[in-house]
């Protein structure tokens, strides 16, 4: 394993509202459900409706994107199970490589958080961005959900740039871009990225492919059906 150094939802636009509108509202009601209420549920149908959608035009493979949420979930169970509560570690996996964001409590616990990923299956490389400090505070991670809806926004708006082949994570105001991305496409979503309110710091950890693979990885331009182009004359 290597360890590495430092969407348009279209039944938003059918209810006539533009596209970024969905990703904040979105946010707004998972800021919510950290708070201790009930009344969450709903947001698990919206995201396997979402899923659904990421599915198709992510430029992963079906089963890697699978693959990742798998390790995702392997992670966060094996750090809870040996180190409780005294850490916040948040996963996220990208094409099998998994960025660490979050605080522990000692550099004992950094390591043991680190020998955790190593041993799950399937982990290709490990981005290490941990920090040895207390927890923040539900303003401040609620802050970093605001800032990430927004950054996805502005590349929804970006009409250069495909929004779904970019997972974005922020953490005490910085941004983490991951995806499998064309060297432009890179710099541009971290310019976007930077001028977006809230963002004070932008950490490229992308998977850079030439714009032959990124022509190759573009799902096929539909047929036109032969029946309706023969009616439309």
């Amino acid at each position: 394993m290597t360890l590495i150094p430092s969407l348009t939802d279209r039944r938003s636009q059918r209810a006539g509202l533009p596209a970024w509108a969905t990703v904040v509202m979105t946010t707004a009601a998972a800021i919510a459900c950290l708070m201790p209420l009930s009344g969450c549920t709903p947001l698990v149908a919206g995201a396997a409706v979402g899923g659904t959608v990421l599915l198709a035009t992510d430029r992963r493979t079906t089963a890697t994107q699978l693959e990742d949420q798998t390790i995702e979930l392997k992670v966060s169970n094996r750090v809870r199970e040996q180190l409780g509560e005294r850490v916040r570690v948040n996963p996220t996996s990208f094409n099998r490589k998994v960025l660490l964001t979050g605080e522990v409590a000692s550099e004992a616990d950094r390591q043991a958080v680190l020998r955790i990923v190593q041993g799950v299956e399937n982990v290709v490389g490990l981005i290490d961005e941990l920090v040895v400090m207390g927890s923040p505070s539900l303003t401040a991670r609620s802050s970093d959900a605001l800032v990430t809806a927004r950054v996805k926004a502005a590349f929804i708006d970006a009409k250069d740039l495909s929004a779904n082949a970019i997972k974005v994570t922020t953490e005490r105001g910085t941004v983490y871009l991951m995806g499998l991305v064309t060297a432009r496409e890179a710099q541009r979503a971290a310019d976007i990225a930077r001028t977006v309110p809230g963002v004070q710091r932008v950490v490229r950890v992308f998977e850079i492919i030439s714009e032959a693979d990124l022509a190759r990885l573009q799902p096929p331009a539909p047929k036109q059906d032969a029946a309706t182009s023969s009616s439309d004359r």
